[in-house]
């Protein structure tokens, strides 16, 4: 089964790349590299498909990137790719501080589950 590999992430996750021209913009304004982003974490984040715990290599990508600064991108055209949702729940699993409260796109930051 072939997954998408046009969407960040989001927000992060963003799998911020699916306009190409925002590429440089999230890179250059919120640190790591969104190509690598885009490699390592689109199927986690996809709007499509199960939720499924990111893997190490998308954390290390993802560590390195601002997330609040990532979240202040995301495009309603983007969402259309991307589950905020996902991408935020992708990060926090990364060991990323995601605030409640905080805007990330469309979507307001729930707080953290209790486990």
């Amino acid at each position: 089964m072939a997954t998408s590999s046009t969407c960040l992430a989001l927000t992060i996750l963003v799998v911020f790349g699916t306009l190409l021209y925002n590429t440089n913009q999230v890179s250059g304004q919120c640190g790591g590299s969104l190509p690598d982003l885009i490699s390592q974490c689109s199927k986690f984040v996809e709007k499509s498909g199960p939720n499924i715990p990111p893997s190490p290599g998308c954390c290390a990508v993802m560590r390195n990137f601002d997330v609040p600064c990532a979240c202040n991108l995301i495009t309603k055209e983007m969402e259309k790719f991307v589950s905020v949702q996902k991408a935020i729940s992708v990060a926090r699993s990364c060991g990323l501080k995601v605030p409640a409260g905080m805007q990330c796109g469309s979507v307001r930051v729930p707080p953290k589950a209790m486990k």
